[in-house]
């Protein structure tokens, strides 16, 4: 994996995390028990801090950057999808961020949202619990509630996934 300290600052990777050898993790990122960042997803915590929560997957060709006035915070079971975008943003647990979303500066998504496949959360913008966000500019789907624990499938597999790919990932190349 190409894990790397920026100056002083080194990411505090839990030993019970995956990242993928094609993943790469810098400067202030704290990713938490269980959590799993997959191939091409660049986490840079340069000007400002990431944390990204147990059980939570940041999957294949994701970036997650922050700003020196927000950090990003990830909670805890979440999906972020492929391709997905999140700049200094507030989410919080059991949030599904779907693939080719983008999740701007200062806005926040709360416990059991989702942000819909390709839609673009606005800066500043606020996603209330249990919501869909769609679109672009992302706008919530009046009259729909997301059912409680709705992607906890996606969670769990994640989970052993992270372990499976920690114990039978080999590379034929070398």
């Amino acid at each position: 994996m190409a894990v790397y300290a920026l100056g002083d600052v080194e990411p505090d990777i839990h030993p019970e995390a995956y990242v993928h050898p094609d993943a790469v993790v810098i400067g202030n990122v704290k990713l938490g028990a269980q959590a799993s960042v997959w191939p091409t997803a660049v986490l840079r915590g340069d000007d400002g801090y990431i944390v990204v929560g147990e059980r939570t997957s940041i999957q294949d060709g994701s970036i997650i950057h922050t700003t020196a006035r927000q950090p990003t915070l990830i909670g805890n079971d979440c999906t972020v999808g492929h391709n997905v975008h999140i700049e200094a943003a507030d989410i919080a647990d059991k949030v599904l961020i779907s693939s080719g979303s983008v999740v701007l500066n200062g806005s926040t998504i709360g416990e059991g949202a989702i942000v819909a496949a390709g839609a673009v959360v606005s800066p500043d913008a606020v996603i209330p619990p249990r919501r869909m966000a769609l679109g672009i500019p992302a706008r919530v789907r009046e009259g729909y509630e997301v059912p409680e624990d709705r992607f906890q499938y996606a969670v769990d597999s994640y989970v052993e996934r992270g372990k499976r790919f920690r114990a039978e990932l080999r590379r034929l190349d070398v």
